[in-house]
């Protein structure tokens, strides 16, 4: 080796050395406290001087990954991460993911799809997988909109929300689900409290005659509800025996399509901003 390539082999060598010790703070960083970590305990958890993590930290402070208060003399990431983050994301968002999902579903099953996913009080259908036979249902074609609570899929998201936005739900639909032929308080909290053990909501409800269906959540990777595939179908289809079945496959590809799921994706982010900033006048009040 000569001795051009051998200080270019160097470079290469400390400049990888380099960026995953960049990485080694930002994994750190990212798993610090809200308020952000001191210097002093970044370095000894990395392992490295003082000095080199402080001279790293600067300068990935003036990129905008990390964020310095000057009053806490606390370092945490920064918004350019999040930015990047969500440029990455761009590729699939919650609609393109779960279509091969209704797909299979329906060419499996022979029934229609719907994907639902969670906007405040509401469920938004954003996807809709047609299967052979005529189905009516609350939420309708693609856009339709329905309470939660109202339906297998909306039901599904609903048992499995943060018991304090699900009371909030409840106490606002509640009225609204009276105009939909829906359950009291008592019926749909036990409902709720049994989707969450069976990890499902399913059969006839009655609302709709000749109606029936199931419903599955879809989870983000801390286990919040976003989203919900469900299955319309005819009560004379769902025998119990299809059912069990059914729902098996629901929670699968439900599972699945949680698993690919984009933290930043703006159908998952509007709902969660939605519902805060439903919250927030009763919580003022």
């Amino acid at each position: 080796m000569s001795r051009r390539d051998a200080e270019e082999f160097r470079l290469a060598e400390v400049g990888m050395d380099g960026v995953a010790r960049i990485f080694s703070l930002l994994h750190l960083l990212g798993e610090a406290e809200p308020g952000g970590v001191r210097l002093t305990d970044v370095a000894a958890r990395a392992g490295l001087p003082r000095p080199t993590v402080h001279r790293l930290l600067r300068a990935l402070a003036a990129e905008g990954a990390v964020v310095f208060d000057p009053r806490s003399k606390r370092y945490r990431l920064g918004l350019t991460l999040f930015l990047l983050a969500a440029k990455a994301g761009d590729v699939l968002g919650l609609r393109e993911l779960a279509r091969p999902h209704l797909l299979r579903l329906t060419a499996s099953l022979g029934e229609t799809l719907f994907l639902l996913v969670h906007n405040g009080y509401d469920a938004v259908c954003i996807e809709r997988s047609e299967g052979p036979l005529p189905i009516r249902s609350f939420t309708g074609d693609i856009g339709g909109r329905v309470p939660l609570g109202i339906g297998q899929g909306s039901t599904a998201i609903l048992a499995f929300l943060p018991p304090a936005e699900q009371d909030e739900i409840i106490r606002h639909n509640l009225p609204r689900m009276q105009s939909f032929g829906g359950p009291d308080e008592a019926s749909l909290r036990a409902e709720l409290a049994q989707v969450r053990r069976e990890g499902f909501c399913g059969g006839a409800s009655g609302l709709i005659p000749g109606m029936a269906g199931l419903g599955a959540p879809i989870l983000d990777r801390e286990t919040r509800p976003v989203a919900a595939i469900s299955i319309g179908t005819t009560t004379d289809r769902l025998t119990p025996e299809r059912r069990a079945v059914i729902a098996g496959m629901l929670q699968r590809e439900a599972a699945a399509i949680g698993q690919l799921l984009n933290p930043f994706d703006p159908a998952l982010r509007r709902a969660g901003a939605a519902m805060g900033a439903a919250m927030r006048p009763a919580s003022a009040g």
